[in-house]
């Protein structure tokens, strides 16, 4: 582990020296045709837009699935661009259709939701807002993790596909999807969109904001982000008073004995050459101190990249609840019960569609600036929007978004970076939103080239 984090330290520290001496201003490097000064221009001359939409959005995050707000802005600015405009997909999802001839059909996602964190930063548009969870308890809310300006950058994308129409052909689907944070958003979306006229597309692009500094990107071919599951695991007992646990069938003492059992799956049962992650994030039981109650709580997630791992994950928890529920000879009534609540497959990027994308990323950003770093045990859901069509390939690249200097700064003190995503600190440099856009733009014109 500690040759893997020195790695990524390194290619960090290389890149950043990289990003600062590269020149990737090359008059005649073109992307389908057109010239990348021209490109980078254009979405230059967008900045000040741009850039009050962000700060708008970051000021403004809203929940999984309660985007309405945020949705309405993506409808309100791709119909003005003249996108045929479908609201309400999946819930609060939006996608903008913009047909311009005969040509393959090319997919762009950005994911729209925030967390529940209170921002720490001292931006001056940061975050003051509140918003209900699940529970309808009102938490504090930010992005933290850089949706606004995934959308940024897909407006930023919309309005120069729109000037460069005579440029390219076919069909550009823009989804603005809900929910990414829990992973619902994307399964929302695909059982809808394709129903309701949205078409299918020839392949999917998408980009994530990053801690690198600005001006590096990481685009990699196959497997890149692990699979995940959440599931909720209720441990049912015989409530009564603490004085007297021999009446109790006590389901607090059951629930911490599992989740001490849940760790040896992967220490005892996993292959050790191959990832797996199982957390208990949550554990929910009992309110006063002399009350057994007659049920736990655990929220577990999961995270692999095989298959099989995945499926010995659920197997043993299984195996491990029943057990201790013989143990405490409970009626089978009484047994743990077990529901999933998130299924997300991992993400592999197409090879041949990555370095197909990689050849105009290269181009936009110079040389050397395309990070290599193994892949991370962090999951994602863009890929189930293709979940009923896995014949489509997809590319989902990640964009560096720190400030320099505090990036710089970070390494001094010996941080791998100087903030992670979903901290209070996440902090998206304004110099990132023409980079983002230009590298997205040249990612939708590459791929619209024959």
């Amino acid at each position: 582990m500690k040759t893997i984090l020195s790695t990524f330290v390194f290619c960090f520290v290389s890149y950043f020296s990289a990003s600062q001496t590269a020149n990737s201003e090359t008059s005649k490097a073109t992307i389908n045709g057109i010239p990348i000064t021209e490109l980078k221009e254009l979405c230059r001359n967008d900045t000040p837009r741009l850039e009050a939409i962000f700060k708008d959005l970051h000021s403004n995050p809203e929940l999984p699935f309660m985007e309405v707000r945020t949705s309405g802005i993506i409808a309100k600015e791709l119909k003005a661009l003249g996108f045929q405009i479908t609201e309400k997909v999946g819930k609060t999802g939006v996608v903008g259709v913009l047909k311009n001839g005969n040509g393959p059909t090319i997919m762009y996602r950005a994911d729209m939701d925030c967390i529940a964190v209170e921002e720490a930063t001292n931006l001056p548009y940061k975050s003051i807002k509140k918003g209900k969870n699940e529970e309808g308890k009102d938490l504090p809310v930010m992005h933290a993790c850089g949706h606004d300006a995934h959308v940024t950058w897909m407006l930023g994308i919309a309005k120069q596909m729109v000037k460069l129409k005579d440029k390219w052909k076919g069909t550009l689907v823009l989804v603005g999807q809900p929910a990414e944070e829990n992973g619902f958003g994307a399964i929302a979306m695909a059982n809808e969109m394709y129903t309701k006229g949205v078409p299918v597309p020839d392949l999917l692009l998408g980009m994530h904001t990053g801690p690198a500094p600005v001006g590096v990107y990481l685009n990699r071919p196959g497997e890149r982000m692990a699979g995940a599951v959440q599931l909720d695991v209720t441990f049912f007992g015989v409530g009564g008073h603490g004085s007297t646990p021999e009446q109790t069938k006590d389901p607090i003492v059951m629930a911490a004995n599992a989740i001490l059992q849940y760790q040896t799956i992967v220490s005892r049962n996993s292959h050790p050459q191959f990832p797996v992650v199982l957390t208990v994030g949550a554990v929910e039981a009992g309110i006063d101190n002399n009350v057994i109650p007659n049920k736990a709580l655990l929220k577990l997630n999961l995270r692999w990249y095989r298959q099989q791992d995945k499926e010995l994950l659920l197997k043993r928890i299984s195996e491990i609840n029943e057990g201790i529920a013989v143990a405490n000879n409970l009626p089978k009534d009484l047994y743990p019960k077990t529901v999933i609540k998130q299924n997300l497959g991992t993400l592999k990027n197409n090879e041949a569609l990555t370095a197909k994308i990689n050849g105009a990323l290269e181009k936009m950003a110079g040389p050397n600036k395309n990070l290599s770093i193994p892949p991370v045990m962090g999951s994602e859901d863009v890929q189930e929007l293709l979940k009923d069509h896995p014949e489509v390939p997809y590319n989902y690249f990640i964009v560096g978004i720190a400030n320099h200097e505090v990036f710089e700064k970070a390494l001094k003190e010996g941080k791998q970076f100087p903030f992670s995503n979903h901290n209070p600190d996440f902090w998206v440099d304004l110099s990132a939103i023409p980079f983002g856009t230009t590298l997205g733009l040249a990612a939708v014109l590459e791929a619209f080239a024959q």
